[in-house]
């Protein structure tokens, strides 16, 4: 994914996602892709607690398999767990039914009702499968913390620039992000608070 607000387009695609959440109320959505893994999903929960903020982790299945520990440490501290595919595979390679078992593989260790599409794309079938048992939750800002070609600072200026009330917002507890996230994380929520937003996680 190269931008970092989906077009109207792409929210037409799959209309009953979530995308954006109340546009009346000035609050915000964070959500983790990838993880977990002990190289970043420990940090990312440091930092958050350090705001005293909750968001939601979208884990893939295999990760969660081969970290337990961090799977639980994200639910003991209090945070949601989403669904990211077992093996972070994208819907459009594979079929219908393949998919959709890969996501309930993946599942049988989440237990949750929150689904997202890694990359942001399934197939229309699949979507419409996946969407009678999760909540597929998509996103508003993609901050792209995981991209080589842009720097910390880049990733906050994202996040300033295309926030607004009801944003979900992406970052990635991931081996790409990482670096990035060290310094560009604590203070895009430095400033998320300076403007007044309260952090919210899906119900």
């Amino acid at each position: 994914m190269f931008i970092e607000q989906p077009s109207i387009y792409l929210r037409w695609l799959y209309p009953r996602a979530t995308w954006r959440m109340d546009s009346r109320e000035k609050s915000v959505y964070l959500t983790f892709d990838d993880g977990p893994i002990p190289e970043a999903t420990p940090f990312t929960l440091d930092v958050l607690d350090r705001f005293g903020i909750k968001a939601t982790f979208f884990m893939v299945g295999d990760n969660a398999r081969k970290y337990p520990h961090l799977l639980e440490e994200v639910r003991r501290r209090g945070h949601r767990i989403g669904n990211h595919t077992y093996n972070h595979i994208g819907g459009l390679r594979w079929l219908s039914r393949n998919y959709v078992r890969n996501v309930e593989r993946a599942n049988e260790l989440l237990q949750t009702n929150l689904f997202r599409p890694p990359h942001g794309w399934m197939k229309w079938s699949e979507y419409i499968r996946l969407g009678k048992r999760y909540r597929v939750v998509m996103w508003d800002v993609v901050t792209r913390d995981y991209s080589k070609w842009i720097t910390p600072q880049d990733v906050v200026n994202n996040v300033k620039r295309y926030t607004r009330n009801g944003s979900i917002i992406t970052f990635h507890d991931s081996m790409k992000s990482i670096e990035k996230l060290k310094s560009a994380l604590p203070e895009s929520i430095q400033w998320l608070k300076e403007q007044g937003y309260e952090f919210k996680v899906f119900d």
